[in-house]
C-alpha cells in the first residue's frame, strides 16, 4: 500500500467493491514476480491512480485484519501526474484527504505506524 501526502493531504481510494470491510483504502496491490514492496507500491499507483511516485521508505507490514492478506506499507513522494481514476474497473473514486477525515473513512483506525507517519506528516506545526 502507497501512503502518499501531498500538500497536508493523503491519497485514498474508494474501491467500485469492498474488500472484507474495505471500502477506502491507500493505492496498493500485489507483489508480482520478484518486486521489492517499494516497486510495487510505485507500479500499483501509477496503474491505480495515474501517478508517478517514488518510495521513500517501508513504514511497516502486517496481515491486515480486515482482509487477511499480508500488506506493506511504503511511503511514497509524487514525482509528477494528478490522482486520478486511471483503473475505473477497480475504482470508483480518488480523493485527497485531510487528517481529520480518516476516521470517517476508515472507522476501526489505520495500522498504528501509518497512523504515526499520517499523524506527523498532516499535522500542522504552530
Amino acid at each position: 500500500m502507497a501512503i502518499i501526502v501531498r500538500d497536508g493531504l493523503v491519497l485514498m481510494i474508494r474501491r467500485r467493491e469492498q474488500e472484507g470491510k474495505l471500502l477506502w483504502a491507500f493505492p496498493g496491490g500485489g507483489i508480482e514476480g520478484d518486486e521489492t514492496p517499494e516497486e510495487a507500491a510505485v507500479r500499483e499507483v501509477a496503474e491505480e491512480v495515474g501517478l508517478d511516485v517514488k518510495a521513500v521508505r517501508v513504514l511497516g507490514d502486517r496481515v491486515h485484519p480486515q482482509t487477511g492478506r499480508h500488506m506493506t506499507y511504503v511511503a511514497c513522494e509524487v514525482v509528477a501526474g494528478e490522482a486520478r481514476v486511471a483503473d475505473a474497473e477497480e475504482l470508483a473514486e480518488v480523493a485527497w484527504v485531510a487528517h481529520g477525515d480518516i476516521p470517517g473513512l476508515v472507522p476501526w483506525g489505520l495500522f498504528a505506524p501509518v497512523q504515526a507517519y499520517l499523524d506527523d506528516a498532516l499535522t500542522p506545526t504552530s
